[in-house]
């Protein structure tokens, strides 16, 4: 891999994990070696863990921060949604000064060869960049066809609904820069479920963004029913404020 020169950049990576002591240690190990092709300034590898952990994947973490300098525990036994998770990890890399901030999940669900494309278009110059498993090149690596379904699915509604325009609309993998992540966070993240990365993508319309293809390997063939409808709701909440700031 050519290296990417990025040297007064830090980049801040943001990664939720709950009972992941079978694969962190090797997750971190090929995110951190992934990102020994960069020319950087600084990096931070933040691994958000909560009480929904129960195994030893908070002691593995822990070692593995004590190990490897990259590495940041934040434990954060009061958390109580998964958009909790996400949000406290952004700001620890806003507070941390990073420039850049990435977010992949754990598991391997993102691969971390990935990342790659993801530095190069923020080296270009662009203000986010959005993973997607349904632009050309992107694929599942498990045949979940409810899972593929419900996400191509809520794409196209999302898109519909809001006007906007990504070929995936709740994909979790993505980096912004920090000013751009400061005022997507502002413009208010409501959903507790995983709607809130549609929401992300909808305030981020209005900066210079990039799509990159991702493989994405699904932990679950399923989405909550739960989720789902709060889901809708959070879509229909929005379709509303769309409609009230146009008449504005």
């Amino acid at each position: 891999m050519e290296q990417i020169h990025c040297a007064d950049k830090h980049l801040g990576i943001v990664c939720p994990i709950a009972n992941e002591e079978a694969t962190i240690e090797a997750f971190v190990k090929d995110v951190l070696m992934v990102c020994e092709g960069f020319s950087l300034g600084g990096l931070s590898l933040f691994l958000i863990i909560d009480t929904v952990s129960t195994d030893n994947t908070l002691d593995i973490v822990r070692e593995l921060a004590a190990a490897m300098e990259p590495v940041r525990c934040v434990w954060v036994p009061d958390n109580r949604s998964v958009a909790g998770a996400y949000k406290r990890g952004y700001h620890e890399a806003i507070q941390a000064g990073c420039d850049w901030i990435l977010e992949i999940d754990a598991g391997f669900s993102h691969q971390p060869r990935d990342i790659v494309k993801f530095v190069e278009l923020m080296a270009a110059g662009k203000d986010c960049v959005f993973g997607s498993r349904f632009a050309r090149g992107g694929y599942f690596e498990k045949n979940h066809w409810k899972r593929w379904l419900v996400s191509k699915g809520g794409t196209l509604l999302v898109n519909g609904v809001l006007g906007t325009t990504l070929t995936d609309m709740t994909s979790g993998f993505e980096c912004f820069t920090r000013q751009a992540l400061q005022e997507i966070l502002a413009a208010g993240i409501h959903s507790t479920g995983p709607f809130f990365q549609t929401e992300i993508r909808a305030h981020a319309h209005r900066f210079d963004y990039a799509e990159v293809p991702i493989s994405y390997n699904a932990p679950s063939p399923t989405t909550r029913r739960g989720a789902v409808k709060e889901s809708l709701w959070q879509l229909w909440r929005m379709f509303k404020a769309k409609r009230r700031d146009g008449r504005s």
